[in-house]
């Protein structure tokens, strides 16, 4: 089918995006389903920060490429071999296709599936296809075959800023019919990756303390996934004054400036010394610094931020030791997708993990590009593409 998609052709065209434009809306080519594939019609896609990362070429991807990689949308094709799906479901895309065969799929770990990663590199669904293509130049309606169509890749398994995608099956998890859109596209990123830090990777228990550094979608969802979890003090912190009043608002025990040269010595004066648990969800070395020496002895530093590849951390390395701290790495909040985004949708629609305060606004694909300088100066949490309008 052709139909129009987001297409990222160059990688480090710079700031403002709304002049620059990264991103030109196409009509492109999608492909039908392949066995153990499905056919989405994107009705949410929302703008994070792993998307800025693929423009700016902080996280280079093979280009032509269509990017976005959290959403959700309603299954209007099936592959060969899916039947545990049906026409008209509603589905949350999964950014880490996971085998399920692999050693760590296996060991209850997919989000490292080798496969996936292998797949996600390549710009490709898992398995190694590809079911976009740039129409050629002198197509007229004809057929193009994958040899002779112009590559365009997938990003993330999933190229979401688009009114259709064709996926893995292993890259899609089904939800509630009645969860509007909007609000099931932020579990496939924010909420997941945030909350699952939380809940998965540090495992907050009641009455402990707890910061976060950098409140974009992520890092609120770990402010909200830590109230949910009982902890008494929530320290927000952000460069933003704005997104520190919405944390306040939120439930935040205490908000500073990351700006602050005595961030981390007021951090500890209210906190008796450090938080038991540090979340960096900012996506630097900076950020990183500071939530670890935040962090109280015995205590455990998360990171999700996802820095450049060639950022490096010196690390203290006694404090480690003569201190027992804890390093902890988190991607896809360390979650099993089919298992955590149906209970984080149940704790939202329970209340008790208030997921659409994430949500800035609605707006067209036609309207990515001036997005993307909001998104880049923080200047929004959640903004959701919604390419057939609302």
């Amino acid at each position: 089918m052709k139909m129009q998609a987001a297409v990222l052709r160059q990688i480090g065209l710079p700031a403002p995006y709304a002049e620059s434009r990264p991103l030109s809306v196409e009509t492109v080519d999608l492909a039908a389903p392949g066995p153990g594939e499905l056919t989405v019609k994107i009705r949410a896609a929302g703008l994070c920060h792993s998307d800025l990362s693929a423009i700016n070429g902080d996280r280079p991807w093979p280009v032509p490429m269509v990017i976005g990689h959290e959403a959700a949308g309603e299954v209007v094709e099936l592959g060969a071999g899916v039947t545990d799906l049906a026409l008209g479901d509603s589905v949350v895309l999964v950014f880490r296709p996971m085998c399920g065969a692999c050693i760590d799929c296996a060991s209850g770990r997919p989000a490292l599936c080798g496969p996936g990663g292998v797949a996600n590199a390549a710009g490709a669904l898992l398995g190694g296809g590809r079911r976009l293509r740039l129409p050629r130049p002198d197509e007229e309606g004809a057929a193009v075959t994958d040899s002779e169509a112009p590559p365009l890749y997938h990003h993330m398994g999933c190229a979401a800023f688009a009114q259709y995608a064709t996926l893995s099956r292993r890259s899609v998890v089904r939800v509630d019919r009645e969860l509007p859109f909007v609000e099931a596209a932020l579990f496939g990123c924010a909420v997941m990756t945030g909350a699952g830090a939380v809940f998965n990777t540090a495992r907050v228990e009641a009455g402990a303390r707890v910061a976060v550094v950098g409140l974009g979608g992520v890092g609120f969802s770990s402010l909200l996934a830590a109230l949910a979890s009982g902890a008494r003090d929530v320290v927000a912190v952000d460069l933003l004054p704005s997104k520190l009043a919405m944390a306040r608002r939120l439930g935040a025990t205490h908000c500073f400036e990351a700006s602050d040269p005595d961030l981390v010595a007021q951090v500890k004066a209210v906190t008796d010394g450090g938080v038991d648990y540090a979340f960096e969800m900012a996506g630097s070395v900076g950020a990183l610094e500071s939530a670890y020496r935040m962090t109280r002895r015995g205590g455990t530093t998360v990171s999700a931020g996802l820095p450049n590849p060639a950022a490096h951390w010196p690390l203290q390395a006694v404090s480690l030791i003569a201190e027992e701290r804890t390093i902890k790495g988190s991607y896809v909040g360390s979650c099993v997708p089919s298992r955590d985004i149906p209970r984080l949708v149940a704790m939202y629609r329970a209340g008790r993990l208030p997921v659409r305060e994430l949500l800035s606004e609605t707006l067209p694909l036609e309207d990515i590009n001036p997005a993307l300088d909001r998104l880049a100066a923080g200047a929004a949490v959640r903004q959701v593409i919604v390419p057939h309008g609302n």
